[in-house]
């Protein structure tokens, strides 16, 4: 009974003392497929240009994965911009606060998450398909009430 109950304890400490503590190498945001870093340098209001898009999503804090328009730094909602004269390809300008941005410039292309495909491919698929039906059923309904 001893040994048991020792062998518990010792499971519940060993069991629960995993900590996972993630640390990323530096903020950075995720734009239409590409990892942008995002730099200490900021971007004056007369360079920046049209609205691209914003952070969608959270990387998963435990494994560190994430999908679609996503930041490790900035909350969901903050905006990304063209910068004037440079390829959205080199640098974009991420929001910081109102009337503040940052430069963030292109790292690498972002990891393949197979959530990427369900939201860019699979939901309008989805919809189309649920128009597709709903069109059916009304045809066979007006056609069955004009017999």
């Amino acid at each position: 009974m001893k040994k048991t109950a020792l062998l518990l304890v010792l499971l519940f400490f060993i069991s629960s003392s995993a900590v996972v503590a993630l640390s990323w190498a530096y903020p950075f945001v995720v734009w239409n497929g590409n990892v942008y870093e995002v730099l200490d340098e900021s971007v004056l209001e007369d360079e920046i240009g049209k609205k691209i898009g914003k952070v969608k999503t959270k990387p998963n804090g435990m494994r560190g994965r994430y999908y679609g328009d996503a930041s490790n730094a900035y909350p969901k909602g903050t905006k990304y911009f063209e910068i004037k004269g440079i390829s959205n390809e080199e640098a974009i300008a991420v929001e910081v606060d109102d009337n503040q941005w940052k430069k963030a410039v292109f790292v690498h292309e972002a990891p393949f998450h197979w959530m990427n495909i369900v939201t860019k491919y699979m939901i309008p698929v989805i919809g189309v398909v649920i128009i597709a039906i709903l069109v059916f059923i009304f045809r066979r309904r007006k056609s069955h009430f004009m017999k």
